[in-house]
């Protein structure tokens, strides 16, 4: 799945002192602070990733998906200790501690046969032991610091799970019964070459919040494949395309929408995005998941993170990228040096890139190895 727009990918590395490479976290459901790095560091959102910010400043949103420690065997309460779980033991991401009713959440719905498919994003995968798949038990208050025995284990996968060729690790498992409302679902990654672990809080609620989750009575057929995140308002004139792709990467489908100054805030053009391809898309659908009396329903907000892609199974290998055209008549920046690996880019930076230019995102350097080409990597590089 190549997605262009919502930024999944963000390394920082001036901290290392040797080229060791951020490794990765829960896509979907999002991760929470993976969560607060979409709605933009500098200026976030929601007011749980504004409080975070106050309390831990913005490096660990750029570090999203650095969220590890080393236990000595599978000792992962002597690193990480109650109340420290959603930041992994690490005082770097004690804002993402905080107990919090208003962390977003994602909807999570199961299909007809009670499964549900993760997808991990590993920014530099690594041979596995496990992944171990924990929930918050029923009573759990969402008021207080979770703690481990907060939690209750219901899915591990050993061995290296399926990826995708873009390194997305995807696990489908069956999801808790009788679980409703607001929940946390806590993933432990272990390595089988180390003791490295990484940890992860993705936010969820399951159902309509009122009755016990269950499989609706036919399958569902969508999953979520990404977001619709918007950055920054969008002036008159601007249009934004959602563009589909078959497994073959052969143009599929194309959808634009005009936007004018109302339609082009930051809240309101994913949802206006999501209306055309709702419409008119036989392949995605893009919106909020829930599940209401049995049935589930995808429904665009007016939000500049929400809104979740969702793939029919139909589709299989179909992916998406979101183009956006601005109409405030700038110019496109003259083009650098063509991109190579080993060189450091800074914030800014122009450069060429198999006939297109990219603008660098965020400052890094350029690993050899690591495959961090200005097509592959959206978080670091926007084509201009």
């Amino acid at each position: 799945m190549k997605r262009h727009w919502h930024l999944p990918i963000t390394l920082t590395l001036s901290c290392l002192s040797a080229p060791l490479w951020a490794h990765g976290t829960m896509e979907v459901p999002i991760n929470r602070v993976y969560s607060c790095f979409q709605e933009g560091p500098e200026a976030p959102k929601t007011a749980a990733c504004q409080e975070a910010k106050r309390v831990g400043g913005t490096q660990a949103m750029y570090d999203w998906n650095g969220i590890n420690q080393n236990p000595s065997g599978d000792n992962h309460q002597a690193v990480v200790p109650d109340g420290t779980l959603c930041g992994g033991g690490k005082a770097e991401f004690k804002g993402f501690n905080l107990a919090r009713s208003d962390w977003r959440t994602t909807s999570i719905v199961p299909d007809a046969n009670g499964n549900f498919e993760f997808i991990y994003n590993a920014t530099a995968p690594h041979a596995t032991k496990y992944f171990k798949f924990y929930v918050t038990r029923n009573g759990w208050n969402p008021a207080m610091p979770l703690k481990w025995s907060d939690l209750e284990l219901f899915g591990t996968v050993n061995g290296n799970p399926q990826m995708d060729a873009n390194k997305r690790y995807h696990m489908t498992m069956k999801l808790p019964t009788g679980k409703t409302g607001q929940h946390i679902i806590f993933n432990v990654w272990k390595r089988a070459d180390s003791e490295e672990a990484f940890y992860s809080c993705s936010d969820v609620r399951f159902g309509n919040g009122s009755t016990p989750s269950e499989p609706p009575p036919m399958a569902n057929p969508w999953k979520e494949i990404g977001n619709v995140a918007a950055r920054e308002n969008l002036p008159a004139g601007s249009s934004a395309t959602l563009r589909v792709f078959d497994g073959q990467g052969r143009d599929a489908e194309k959808h634009s929408v005009a936007l004018n100054a109302v339609a082009g805030q930051a809240a309101n053009w994913p949802y206006e995005l999501a209306l055309k391809v709702n419409a008119a898309s036989k392949s995605i659908r893009i919106g909020v998941m829930s599940q209401q009396q049995r049935a589930v329903t995808i429904a665009p907000v007016r939000d500049a993170t929400a809104n979740r892609v969702y793939l029919n199974d139909s589709y299989k290998g179909y992916h998406y990228t979101v183009d956006l055209k601005k109409g405030d008549g700038g110019t496109t920046p003259p083009a650098g040096d063509t991109w190579k690996e080993g060189a450091k880019y800074s914030q800014g930076q122009v450069v060429s890139y198999q006939g297109r230019q990219y603008r660098c995102l965020q400052p890094h350097t350029a690993w050899a190895g690591a495959g961090w080409t200005p097509s592959s990597q959206p978080s670091l590089w926007q084509p201009v």
